[in-house]
């Protein structure tokens, strides 16, 4: 025999139950259950939304605890920075961090290493006095694709790229060659990579002087030497790719040409460039 009632009620019964496990009254249990929120739980909601909103917004996402803390400071909010991690915690806020590292330079091999004419001069004004070129990784599903990339000292615009799933010559002097097309009269410029033997390499070299341009390396296990291209990759990967899974290398060289050569060529403002995007610091330099 079927009892509706008991379908009806159930919820009751359910409520009853627990309050029996817990050893405490019903009447307890729907006077806590109606209880008003209290002043510290509506705090932290409030704070949970801050923390959010500063997380979310754009350059953002790579924030974690002490720089949202930070954040909140300059807002006026005043919290500590463990509070700030435990509601970030509670919510699932999580900063973007680096991905596992893996070496791209291959700096053991008996090819003729450059001078560093560079010495870490890095104050340079004028678009293609200095060519910086390096190779990065980014993770897909289907494995490692590589970027190399020149970049104009002077200006901040990459200048060529080139994506592979093999690190090989010729990934970096297709990108060489990219840039030499964006910017023909290469007479003059200093090229300046690390050791690595992509680089090195007597096709790679010889299209460098073939174009008259002048070949500098850094020295040896020293980023240091090509800082600002590393921090554009840096910037790449926090602003861009670590907010992707890419199932495919198409998907991530698809996803990698929108940053740079519509985002980052033509959109995004760099203080160090009067707050103009690259391409419209080159211009302007010409203009003058």
């Amino acid at each position: 025999m079927k009892f509706p009632f008991i379908s009806e009620n159930r919820g009751i019964f359910r409520v009853g139950r627990m309050c029996n496990v817990l050893d405490v009254s019903r009447s307890g249990y729907y006077f806590w259950l109606k209880r008003p929120e209290s002043l510290r739980k509506k705090v932290n909601r409030k704070l949970a939304l801050q923390i959010r909103v500063i997380h979310n917004q754009k350059f953002k996402k790579v924030y974690g605890s002490p720089r949202i803390h930070k954040e909140l400071s300059d807002k006026g909010v005043s919290c500590s920075r463990n509070r700030v991690a435990r509601i970030m915690k509670q919510e699932g806020i999580r900063a973007i961090v680096p991905r596992k590292y893996k070496a791209t330079t291959d700096s053991k091999h008996n090819l003729p290493v450059a001078p560093n004419l560079l010495k870490q001069v890095f104050d340079v004004k004028e678009p293609n006095k200095v060519w910086l070129a390096d190779i990065t990784y980014i993770a897909t599903v289907e494995g490692w694709l590589y970027l190399a990339s020149i970049m104009d000292l002077g200006s901040c615009r990459i200048k060529g790229w080139s994506m592979n799933k093999r690190i090989t010559k010729e990934l970096t002097l297709d990108a060489l060659k990219m840039a030499i097309c964006n910017y023909p009269a290469t007479e003059g410029i200093i090229h300046h990579s690390d050791r690595g033997s992509q680089y090195a390499s007597l096709d790679y070299q010889k299209h460098l002087k073939d174009n008259g341009l002048i070949g500098s390396m850094s020295r040896k296990g020293n980023c240091w030497d090509n800082a600002p291209i590393e921090s554009f990759f840096h910037t790449l990967k926090t602003e861009w790719v670590y907010r992707f899974k890419y199932k495919t290398r198409q998907e991530a060289k698809t996803s990698l040409f929108d940053y740079i050569e519509i985002f980052y060529n033509r959109q995004r403002r760099h203080s160090a460039l009067q707050y103009m995007n690259p391409c419209q610091y080159e211009l302007y330099k010409m203009a003058a």
